[in-house]
């Protein structure tokens, strides 16, 4: 199972990685947040805004985050760094500037494509990253459980694709989305066997070696039967099935970002990802929004608030139904926003 994965996810787009530098787990999740396990406390942690709430919320159980900002009425907490994502900045993170007073970033978490933007990071973008962190020491812990949704060939599916990267980057899969491992649990995550870092002594400590040790002690392995399911997954049968998912749930985004679109929605992501992000009509907040979908046409999305104050005003939606359904969750929201306009 992990020869499949370093071959299909790593070698045949030209990143040098070996099958035993790949650790198989129960899910990208799980990693992001037991990571944390094997970096001592005081590290400076970078998270974007919008956030998937378990880079923070796991950083917090763990101490790291310091205590609930005062000044800030959208639950940041003051120990934690944000680096925001908007529309200005195609909601990519940029590295934060290098002459603040407050030391550089030690650990940060990127994802890409994003959840919840849909937004997916060139490799210029994530090469501006991996520069920052191997002039500080710093460690990127690259989330790329949607990296299969990725369709545009000049974009990168692995941070591994980036010079350098293999000196300052962890990478988490996922099958969740990619082969609907979503209950079945089974992921992994690469640690290059040359990433090294000072421990307390100064001396230089594997980081493969610690997680290796750390999975070894407190986890029991994802189960025989789910391993064979993720290798048959890797098969050629198999891709060519994820692939027939994928696009069926890439044609759900199409036509989410289609009817949003032409009901006069500020409408992103959707093209290489999963999740579109749609600005909240005529100034309308993440909360009432949701609640006016919710009521009034029947329709969920997640309100853009939950994700980081940087998602307010925004709310995401998700490819992840029939193409029957969401046609018709659409149709009730263009509706209900007629409705809303007196149109």
């Amino acid at each position: 199972l992990r020869e499949a994965f370093a071959e299909v996810d790593f070698r045949s787009r030209g990143c040098d990685i070996s099958a035993d530098e790949v650790i198989v787990s129960d899910g990208s999740k799980c990693d992001a947040a037991n990571i944390l396990d094997i970096f001592g406390t005081g590290n400076r942690v970078g998270v974007c805004d919008p956030v998937y709430p378990v880079y923070v919320d796991t950083n917090v159980m763990a101490g790291n985050a310091g205590a609930p900002d005062p000044g800030d009425s959208t639950g940041r907490y003051s120990g934690m760094v944000y680096l925001p994502m908007t529309a200005e900045n195609n909601f990519v993170p940029t590295p934060p500037p290098e002459d603040g007073s407050d030391g550089a970033l030690d650990l940060v978490y990127l994802c890409s494509p994003n959840n919840p933007t849909g937004a997916a990071a060139t490799k210029d973008e994530l090469a501006a990253w991996v520069a920052y962190a191997n002039r500080h020491g710093s460690i990127l812990l690259y989330d790329a459980a949607y990296a299969d949704f990725i369709h545009d060939p000049s974009l990168p599916k692995s941070i591994y694709e980036v010079d350098g990267a293999r000196d300052c980057a962890i990478e988490m899969r996922s099958l969740s989305k990619t082969a609907g491992f979503t209950g079945t649990r089974c992921g992994y995550v690469v640690i290059p066997k040359t990433l090294e870092r000072p421990g307390p002594d100064g001396k230089p400590v594997s980081l493969h070696a610690l997680w290796s040790r750390r999975q070894s002690t407190k986890f029991n392995g994802v189960g025989y039967v789910v391993q064979r399911g993720a290798e048959a997954a890797y098969s050629e049968a198999g891709r060519a099935q994820c692939q027939g998912l994928i696009d069926g749930y890439m044609q759900n985004a199409a036509s989410m970002r289609k009817s949003l679109t032409e009901a006069g929605l500020s409408v992103y992501g959707g093209e290489n990802a999963p999740y579109v992000w749609v600005g909240c009509p005529d100034g309308a907040d993440s909360w009432g929004f949701f609640d006016q979908l919710l009521k009034q046409a029947h329709v969920v999305g997640t309100p853009g608030a939950g994700f980081g104050s940087c998602g307010e005003g925004y709310i995401r939606f998700s490819a992840f139904n029939s193409l029957g359904r969401v046609e018709e969750a659409m149709s009730r929201v263009v509706a209900q926003l007629g409705v809303a306009a007196g149109r």
